[in-house]
């Protein structure tokens, strides 16, 4: 079998690939954890200086939600939350490259990275609420401080997709890439900041984080209090529900 998240270090640059195109690079708990492992490993690596995050065709759908429900609720979370704090937490610039689908920690993820490049076929949207969910990753925090609270009000509370022009106008990502040049953009990208003083670039990046960093870890964990509460919910059961038997959910009995 291919392996589902692809790692390479060459010089300067630890590469992460998600590979699994045919579940439109769905994050399964084994892909957070080879992802968690990769970042901290490129973290305490003193040879590199920048790390990446691509896709394929899909950037990311998201959480493995069969994958996810197997592992039994709150054991799932464990996981996804070692990786946000590996990403959170990583001291030197990260890119990410997206072209296609990312949905859920797919955009959240972007929140936490330094560069984030884009192709106009870029298609995000955030649909924790339609899950009986909630938001992950600080993006409660994070997403109204790039994007606006009305902005992010609106994508949050509906889970309405956008467009990587929105995207763009927003903040959420730093420059549109042509479609045939997103993969040598970021390598342009990532060789630039990797020929900078090293300790200048990484001490920059913890001013730059610097104002939020305590709130960011206080986001994260309210957010995964009320995530775990509501996992437990019957609004969250009928979702998860009606998304694997492939029908649109009913709460019209909830209050």
């Amino acid at each position: 079998m291919t392996d589902p998240v692809l790692t390479e270090t060459k010089g300067p640059v630890a590469t992460i690939r998600l590979n699994r195109p045919e579940k439109k690079n769905a994050i399964s708990l084994a892909m957070y954890q080879a992802m968690t492992a990769a970042l901290k490993a490129a973290a305490e690596d003193p040879a590199v200086r920048v790390a990446v995050i691509r896709g394929g065709d899909d950037f990311s759908a998201g959480n493995d939600i069969a994958d996810f429900l197997a592992a039994g609720g709150d054991a799932g979370l464990k996981p996804i939350l070692d990786f946000l704090d590996a990403l959170s937490a990583f001291p030197k610039p990260v890119i990410a490259g997206v072209r296609g689908t990312a949905i859920g920690i797919g955009t959240t993820l972007l929140l936490h990275c330094d560069v984030v490049l884009a192709t106009a076929s870029a298609r995000f949207a955030l649909p924790f609420v339609q899950l009986g969910l909630v938001p992950e990753a600080a993006s409660s925090l994070l997403l109204p401080a790039v994007a606006g609270r009305l902005k992010a009000s609106w994508w949050l509370l509906t889970g309405e997709g956008f467009d990587a022009e929105a995207a763009l106008q927003a903040g959420l990502i730093t420059r549109l890439i042509g479609e045939t040049t997103l993969d040598a953009e970021i390598d342009a990208a990532a060789s630039r900041l990797a020929a900078l003083p090293p300790a200048a670039v990484r001490q920059t990046k913890a001013l730059l984080r610097a104002p939020q960093e305590a709130a960011v870890r206080e986001a994260m964990t309210r957010e995964v209090q009320a995530f775990a509460a509501q996992l437990k919910s019957a609004e969250a059961k009928e979702a998860f529900t009606a998304f694997l038997e492939k029908r649109k959910p009913d709460f019209s009995r909830f209050e």
